[in-house]
């Protein structure tokens, strides 16, 4: 008899303490796709900036998560979950808040400024909750349990690109003119819808941050179980073991490449679909194919977090991983919708990649996985360099999408996705490899 199935993923004593925190999972999921157009809504609103300028939305929001990760995890060493939680919450409404300013100033760097702070509190809810909800069970069940809770991240992930194309992207007024016809604009007018499309793009920010402190008030009277680390080890033995340990190593790595290639797919995606509008005469709506992408990826999480029941996680997620990689090739390959619907579909494959290598980096870790959680959610910093090295891609030849065509026939655009294609190629190494570990 296999006794294993009967272990409960959540025992029903900490059913309410593990809703609590994973509402913390759609809270940051929010932040992260209302983000993701806002690269092609300021290239829109400030046309003078290049693509590489504009991907500097995705460094300042995810560089926080390098910046703030480690000093999170001390943080909580020293006092506890719940006070690290309220913390977060804390810089996140604050970041969200700078918004304003930032409109009003109409400049950049003051909207850069202001999401690099939305994401050292992003660090802190990361940093925690991850390793929390690992804990809140039995061993046997903790990556299905974390792959439980990050099913609702993309809940949020769905909410924010909803509010991005209602509040943000259909609401420009940059939008709405041809690049001839904007350049035409007297400064006067420039003036008048540069303030308009700022304010506008300020707006969902100044009210995420309102839901922030509401959250924020809940868990102030949320009694946080206590964690049974005893905190023997010392930081300096903490960190040895941790650098001594491939399995976390190589778990790190393979975290960085799967956040580039997630936040490429999903930041590029709206550069892809204005290619294929302006190359094919088409009239395609790219939030909508980024919404898709996303539903894809909340189904197949639910699904990839059941098939964890009977799948090893290292082998399902080097499945997965060459199945990613696959649909890369498609994106840059296949010419038309059908190189955008594999585009959608890399999502698929994506969808259990950030839990299911956190969950094997930290297995069967004691002490150190306080620590060892700050290493993994530093790992999102890929999520802050990549799209940089896309941008780049994108202006080989220009500032357009399709200045030039690679083999003679491939866009600039099309070819950026080698970069997720890659990436997703070491998450699948990653899976083979702790996967032969498993089984010795």
């Amino acid at each position: 008899m296999n006794n294993t199935v009967k272990i409960p993923v959540v025992r029903k004593e900490l059913l309410f303490p593990f809703i609590a925190i994973t509402s913390l999972f759609a809270l940051w999921g929010i932040a992260n796709d209302l983000t993701n157009p806002m690269v092609s809504a300021f290239k829109k609103v400030m046309p003078e900036l290049s693509n590489v300028q504009a991907s500097l939305v995705q460094f300042a929001f995810y560089f926080g998560y390098f910046f703030m990760a480690l000093p999170a995890a001390l943080f909580i060493r020293k006092y506890s979950y719940k006070s690290g939680i309220i913390l977060g919450l804390l810089l996140y409404a604050t970041g969200a808040f700078l918004f304003f300013p930032a409109a009003q100033f109409q400049e950049y760097n003051y909207f850069l400024l202001s999401l690099w702070i939305i994401t050292c509190g992003l660090a802190f809810l990361e940093t925690i909750s991850n390793p929390l909800i690992l804990s809140l069970g039995d061993q046997e069940t903790a990556t299905q349990r974390l792959n439980l809770a990050q099913a609702f991240n993309p809940m949020g992930s769905i909410s924010g690109m909803i509010m991005a194309q209602v509040f943000v992207m259909s609401a420009l007024r940059s939008d709405d003119y041809t690049t001839e016809a904007f350049n035409a604009l007297s400064s006067d007018e420039l003036a008048l819808i540069r303030e308009n499309d700022l304010g506008v793009i300020s707006l969902p920010y100044i009210g995420l941050g309102v839901i922030v402190l509401i959250v924020m008030t809940v868990i102030l009277f949320t009694r946080i179980p206590k964690t049974h680390d005893n905190l023997k080890m010392t930081l300096s033995d903490s960190f040895k073991k941790l650098f001594a340990n491939k399995n976390y190593v190589r778990g790190v790595i393979a975290q960085a490449f799967y956040v580039g290639a997630q936040i490429m797919c999903w930041t590029y995606i709206f550069q892809y679909v204005d290619n294929l509008n302006e190359s094919l005469g088409l009239d395609l709506t790219a939030t909508y194919f980024n919404i898709a992408a996303m539903v894809s990826f909340l189904v197949s999480r639910w699904i990839g977090t059941a098939l964890m029941m009977r799948i090893n996680p290292s082998r399902l997620l080097m499945y997965f991983g060459t199945g990613g990689a696959l649909c890369c090739a498609g994106a840059i390959f296949l010419p038309g919708m059908a190189g955008l619907f594999s585009l959608v579909a890399i999502s698929i494959f994506m969808s259990i990649m950030f839990p299911t290598i956190y969950g094997i980096a930290l297995k069967n870790m004691g002490d150190e996985a306080k620590i060892g959680s700050a290493g993994l959610v530093m790992a999102i910093v890929g999520g802050a360099l990549m799209p940089i090295l896309q941008g780049s891609i994108l202006d080989l030849g220009g500032t357009g999408f399709s200045d030039i065509k690679l083999f003679g026939y491939i866009p600039e655009v099309n070819f950026s996705f080698i970069l997720p294609l890659i990436c997703l190629a070491v998450v699948a190494h990653y899976g083979y490899t702790t996967y032969k570990q498993s089984k010795i």
